[in-house]
């Protein structure tokens, strides 16, 4: 089963999707955490001066979807937590994946500049930073997640949140 965590930077997908991956863990040790800002280091993915345009972002988001099919073959459940800009690859993940289960980490773009957890939307704002997704790049909405989290208020009960994604997922 690959569980895919979309949402803006700063929207708490590797938050909950690391609660998730924890309990998981626990209950199939054939589970494994990716997450797309880690997998861009590893890839190297980061460095190339295209990196973050759209068709940078597309290279990237193909290669983390391949690692995800190759783990799916072997039986390995996957928590992915990535921006997921492709509405055409959210659609085919739901064919490629032996089982897909999408969660939309909902935050409107003010609370996610206010939060602004790793300083990206500030530097865009001062013209330090392009190509920023929610504010360079469009963010579509995902048209079919399984389960939408809001994810703007104040700080969610983690452990609660996991347990109702396992459980919707039926892990």
């Amino acid at each position: 089963m690959i569980l895919w965590f979309i949402g803006l930077s700063g929207s708490g997908k590797t938050t909950l999707g690391r609660e998730v991956y924890d309990r998981l863990k626990t209950r199939h040790a054939n589970t494994v955490f990716l997450d797309g800002d880690e997998l861009r280091a590893v890839f190297a993915a980061d460095r190339d001066k295209d990196a973050y345009t759209v068709a940078g972002r597309r290279r990237n988001a193909e290669r983390i979807t391949a690692l995800c099919e190759m783990l799916d073959r072997q039986g390995i459940h996957v928590v992915c937590c990535i921006l997921s800009l492709f509405p055409d690859m959210q659609a085919a993940n739901r064919t490629r994946f032996s089982r897909y289960f999408e969660v939309f980490m909902d935050a409107p773009i003010e609370v996610l500049q206010a939060r602004d957890v790793k300083g990206l939307y500030a530097r865009a704002a001062r013209g330090e930073a392009g190509e920023v997704v929610g504010i360079d790049i469009p963010f579509p909405r995902p048209e079919h997640p399984d389960m939408v989290i809001a994810s703007s208020g104040d700080t969610p009960d983690l452990a609660k949140l996991a347990e109702q994604i396992i459980a919707r997922a039926a892990l």
